[in-house]
């Protein structure tokens, strides 16, 4: 069977574009030819910083030939009717049309529509020029002289050359020749820029790939990723050093060159004075360079790991220097903020009122910083007031926390004043990234605690479903205050998540705040904090993705977590085990006994039949009747005692004892009998079963 070669050549394609840009020329082009009626056996997309590739095979040579039979209206229907069925079915006449007969519904016309199949390269020939013109690059831009022209092609950066060939393996393939503004399909290729300049034929994917190497491209990026991190990883050993990972970074430079070629800069020692979180962003972010430690120490050194695009003849000396040149420029930057950061302030005086305000101390650079913050009143949001006032408001918020966690008020206090002051620090609004990790780095260089210090890092954490949660009580104590701010605050103003859109990323602090009481173990009733039921609803909703995510069934979920349920780690407790019970005999036989006794309850009260408010032992008329209700006082007697012991598994065996009193009942007594005194304290009675297992879980709502 055929395959399919594509190679759109351009200038450089931005590096974060190129994946995703290779992805979507895939899934355009396969599924062009598939509703064209072709079929493939496989497809894989390939992409570098100058172009993109697709390599299809085993490609059906032709569609299919195509009968379908397209019922119409019945004979002697109006006139509209037949002309709109014509229509549809691309005939001229009623007479090109078949009658069929239906012994029900009569005579009635059917268009028989044949669709001759169309070669392959046909359809690759229609289909190519509107899927280059019409793709969906983020940025794209026109060029050249017919930019100017109605309908010009835009690119994301100007289109060089197209290859586009079909074949099978042992022919000889084709181009399938279409054009666009003046770009017109073609066999040739070329190879490196610097190189590899010269033009070259390609018949196959095979040549293709293999002719590019020859020419110093290397086509598979996921190759070219693992060339940088084995010849970086080599290079930095012989040197004594280890290279500092960065997935990210690597996946970008690797969208950066197509012949990788990896080398060793450096800087001055004076440097390695700035912290090593500034070096390392500033080499990342200016240079798209690697840091390097000695190895087997923590510590970087002055040494960076460099990825050129050719190779020097030089051994990439002046490529080094050119290098190092550059990140001496943009180190002497951070350092003249690292020490502007620790400098004071030139206007002091005015900063007075909002020191007092915060208690702070303006000797200090740290607190200067948080003053200033506060006296420019820096806005948090429009409704919600300046930082200042976000400050204020966890300050007052975390007081309360403190004793809740467990935590030093003292030392909580100052972490939150100084929690949002490395804002407005140079190195912070140079790299936005750093803030709260520099905010350490300042409180430590002040004297700070080094609790003090660690919460006004860690006061942001979690991040995510993988980031770590804070194990030190004062990070602990602001990290849920600021999260819950953010979460009060925006409920106020009806700021809320809508679909997918959560542009204050209020979907994150509330998992930061359901991780923080379940991997920490905070007794927090989020309902002592706020009283706002929409709001726990919303922690609800991520409380049972969080549980799902931890492998909780959802049936279970439902099962315990009520509307009013605030104590989260109660409730993933009781959850934890109801899980663990109902794999056990006592509790597939206490499920059992319940569901019987709930469903034929349900299903009274659904017919609105009457149920006694209270049992009446008086009305029993038989033993079975006596022993279930002693057992449901019992057993309920013991669930609570355990219950308030937060023995929950406990709770739920001293439940399963009803299961047997439960069978004789129904086995002895007839609930639905005549006399409607009766029968209403039997249903009560069942009621009793429900209202007693509802203490640890709803188990209508557990499947099975």
């Amino acid at each position: 069977m055929p395959d399919l070669l594509l190679e759109l050549r351009s200038e450089e394609i931005p590096a974060r574009m190129q994946r995703q840009a290779a992805g979507e020329l895939k899934k355009r082009v396969t599924d062009a030819l598939v509703d064209a009626g072709l079929t493939y056996e496989g497809a894989r997309e390939y992409f570098t910083p100058r172009r993109l590739t697709l390599d299809i095979h085993g490609l059906t040579a032709r569609s299919a030939d195509v009968r379908e039979e397209r019922k119409g209206p019945r004979v002697g229907s109006p006139e509209k009717a037949v002309a709109g069925f014509l229509r549809g079915a691309g005939l001229d006449d009623i007479s090109q049309a078949q009658i069929q007969s239906d012994p029900k519904k009569g005579d009635f016309y059917v268009a028989v529509i044949e669709k001759p199949g169309r070669d392959a390269e046909e359809i690759i020939r229609d289909v190519m020029p509107g899927i280059i013109r019409n793709f969906p690059w983020p940025k794209s831009m026109r060029w050249g002289a017919a930019s100017s022209e109605p309908g010009a092609l835009r690119w994301v950066r100007p289109l060089q050359s197209i290859v586009c060939t079909f074949g099978t393996e042992i022919e000889e393939t084709r181009v399938i020749d279409f054009e666009i503004d003046g770009i017109a399909a073609s066999n040739v290729t070329y190879g490196h820029r610097f190189h590899a300049p010269e033009p070259f034929e390609v018949r196959r994917f095979a040549d293709y790939a293999a002719g590019l190497e020859k020419a110093c491209v290397i086509l598979d990026a996921d190759r070219r990723k693992d060339i940088i991190r084995d010849d970086a990883a080599n290079l930095a050993f012989a040197n004594g050093l280890d290279v500092v990972e960065d997935e990210g970074l690597l996946d970008e430079v690797a969208g950066l060159v197509e012949y990788p070629q990896v080398l060793l800069g450096e800087f001055e020692e004076a440097f390695l004075e700035i912290p090593d979180e500034i070096i390392r962003l500033t080499i990342k972010t200016n240079q798209k360079c690697f840091v390097v430690r000695k190895h087997g120490e923590d510590s970087l050194t002055n040494k960076f790991i460099l990825v050129a695009n050719i190779a020097a003849t030089d051994g990439g000396k002046e490529i080094r220097y050119g290098n190092g040149k550059v990140v001496r420029a943009r180190l002497s930057d951070a350092l003249h903020f690292w020490h502007m950061d620790q400098r004071d302030l030139p206007d002091l005086a005015t900063l007075k009122k909002s020191a007092a305000q915060f208690g702070l101390d303006l000797k200090k650079p740290l607190d200067q910083r948080m003053a200033k913050l506060d006296a420019l009143n820096v806005t948090f949001h429009a409704r919600l007031g300046s930082q200042g006032a976000r400050v204020d408001r966890i300050r007052k918020l975390a007081g309360d926390l403190a004793p809740i966690v467990g935590a030093d008020a003292a030392e909580v206090d100052r972490a939150v004043v100084l929690a949002k002051a490395d804002l407005r620090t140079e190195a912070v609004g140079e790299f936005p990234e750093l803030q709260g990790a520099m905010g350490r780095k300042y409180a430590l260089l002040q004297g700070e605690s080094e609790d003090v210090a660690a919460a006004i890092e860690e006061h942001y954490k979690p991040l995510g479903p993988s980031d770590v949660v804070p194990r030190n009580k004062v990070s602990l104590t602001v990290a849920l205050a600021d999260k819950l701010d953010t979460l009060t605050g925006f409920w106020s103003i009806d700021e809320k998540p809508t679909g997918s859109g959560d542009p204050y990323a209020l979907r994150r602090a509330a998992l930061g705040v359901i991780r923080i009481i379940l991997e920490r173990g905070v007794r927090l009733p989020l309902l002592s904090v706020f009283d706002d039921r929409d709001l726990l609803s919303f922690f609800h909703d991520r409380f049972k993705v969080y549980l799902r995510d931890m492998g909780a069934r959802h049936d279970l979920i439902d099962a315990v977590l009520s509307a009013d349920a605030d104590d989260l780690e109660v409730v993933a407790r009781r959850v934890e085990a109801l899980t663990k019970f109902l794999d056990s005999e006592d509790g597939r036989n206490l499920l059992a006994g319940e569901k019987r006794a709930g469903q034929l309850l349900a299903a009274e009260e659904k017919k609105k039949t009457r149920v006694a408010d209270t049992v009446d032992p008086a009305l029993f008329e038989t033993d079975a009747e006596k022993a279930l209700h002693d057992a449901i006082l019992a057993a309920e007697k013991r669930a609570r005692e355990a219950s308030k012991r937060e023995d929950y598994f406990a709770a739920m065996e001293a439940l399963s004892a009803l299961r047997a009193p439960v069978d004789a009942f129904f086995e002895d007594v007839l609930v639905n009998t005549e006399d409607e005194a009766v029968r209403a304290n039997r249903l009560a009675l069942l009621a009793m079963i429900r209202e007693a297992t509802g203490t640890v879980a709803d188990f209508s709502k557990i499947a099975g």
